[in-house]
């Protein structure tokens, strides 16, 4: 079981050897809903409708998510520090702490979720017609919160210690057997959209196992245990250290959750559920296609935070200036594969070709600038890496909440641009919003440079060699 030494090692290296098992398994992570959606829309006479119904579910799914990064990303690059300190009781608290807020966090989402399901998706424009596939698909779904919470808030632990391809394996048990399960639900049994959620949750529920057995075994560095009362009661400051700096990550899912809830209700409006599902095959594009910037951006992240924990300012900004140009050369790539080949990604996921000619023109306007995606990663991982709470919270917000919903609504609406004002919203704030986060990533890096004692430091020793 090779290790990542983020200590000595090449910086683009350990880069690599975190982002690519991390790339690996965020793809097939993703393939939990993108697997769900391909073979729900191929549901004989019901998929289109279906697709659309589940696709209403999104922002709770998105919701869980934001909550489990809040934790899980929020702890992970507080470890990576005090490693990099060589506070070795610190990070084993913090791993520590995380776990219990997943696992409180997970019983009380799962609780309020299938209490409230259906008044929310009411709330979020569900008709009768959709609700019929959307609530049962939900309840089934909502079942597997604590095990989608450990596998996926945990994970960043694992490679956070060097263990990337083990984290990698992590997913791939859960991704391998949904793959496998869903056909066998969806079709073989005639469950249907609720057969979909069944597969979903045994594979999460694989994942999880999978997880706690390496976390909890002896070839873990820091082995994870369930915190103590005495513990608990102790626990308050690391905490709100976790949560402090995970809300960004929070804000960044739940501002998507928001972003969705608007943009369903515009379209349904506007368009019809014709459009809601048209934004679903969109967003599970974005997703397919944002995957490798986050995994590299990730993969990036416990470099850089643990270079700054050991003050050495050279790999931090080594760190920061690979991350940047591979996640930017990727993106280049991939938008002109949509501009030449839209047709080609939407039937990945739809083979309904009433509606090619709604979605390509939607496809191309939301991904018009999708090359200005590397700016707002960047920016935001390099803020969460070093702990700088309040920039990463603010950009999470300012992307989303404030350009992309008031967008969402003034261009149909205000400036009657009708379904392209709902699809143009989302380029619109790439420039802004990504822009805006990478130039104070920048100015921020300067300053922090020049005045940070753990760079003054390293400098010290340096100069004393």
């Amino acid at each position: 079981m090779k290790q990542v030494d983020f200590k000595n090692g090449r910086t683009l290296t350990n880069i690599l050897a975190a982002a690519v098992p991390m790339l690996v398994a965020q793809i097939l992570n993703l393939l939990y809903n993108i697997v769900d959606r391909i073979y729900i829309a191929r549901i004989p006479e019901k998929g289109t409708v279906a697709i659309g119904a589940v696709g209403l579910c999104f922002p709770i799914v998105i919701l869980i998510t934001a909550f489990t990064n809040m934790f899980g990303s929020g702890g992970a690059p507080l470890f990576s520090i005090a490693r990099g300190r060589g506070d070795n009781k610190e990070a084993c608290a913090l791993q520590n702490t995380s776990f219990f807020l997943l696992l409180v966090c997970g019983v009380i989402l799962l609780i309020t979720g299938e209490v409230f399901g259906r008044p929310v998706l009411s709330l979020f424009g569900t008709s009768d017609s959709a609700m019929v596939y959307a609530l049962p698909y939900l309840r089934i779904y909502l079942l597997g919160t604590i095990f989608t919470m450990i596998a996926t808030g945990m994970n960043p632990f694992i490679t956070a210690q060097g263990f990337s391809v083990i984290a990698m394996t992590t997913i791939i048990v859960g991704a391998a057997a949904n793959i496998i399960l869903d056909p066998v639900f969806i079709f073989l049994l005639g469950l249907g959209v609720e057969g979909a959620a069944i597969a979903t949750i045994i594979s999460q529920a694989l994942s999880a196992i999978y997880v706690l057995r390496f976390l909890l075994g002896n070839k873990c560095d820091y082995r994870l245990h369930l915190m103590n009362i005495e513990e608990i009661r102790n626990c308050g400051p690391r905490a709100a250290k976790i949560t402090g700096l995970g809300t960004a990550a929070f804000m960044t899912q739940f501002t998507n959750a928001v972003v969705q809830i608007s943009c369903n209700s515009v379209l349904s409006d506007v368009g019809g559920d014709i459009y809601v599902s048209v934004m679903t095959i969109v967003n599970s594009a974005r997703q397919m296609m944002e995957t490798p910037i986050v995994a590299i951006t990730e993969g990036a992240s416990p470099v850089i935070s643990y270079n700054y924990g050991a003050g050495r300012s050279d790999r931090v900004k080594k760190s920061i200036i690979i991350m940047v140009a591979i996640t930017f050369a990727y993106t280049i790539c991939i938008w002109a594969l949509i501009r030449f080949f839209p047709a080609q990604i939407i039937g990945i996921f739809s083979n309904d070709k009433t509606i090619l000619g709604d979605a390509i023109p939607a496809f191309n306007l939301y991904f018009s600038t999708f090359i200005f995606m590397v700016f707002q990663y960047s920016g935001q991982t390099v803020f969460k890496s070093f702990g700088k709470k309040w920039q990463a919270i603010f950009f999470s917000l300012f992307r989303k909440v404030i350009i992309v919903v008031p967008l969402t609504y003034a261009l149909p609406y205000l400036f009657n641009r009708g379904i392209n004002g709902v699809f143009a919203a989302e380029p619109v704030s790439n420039v802004i919003g990504g822009m805006a986060c990478f130039i104070t990533m920048l100015i921020t890096l300067n300053k922090i440079f020049k005045k940070d004692p753990h760079f003054n430091r390293f400098d010290a020793v340096k100069r004393s060699e």
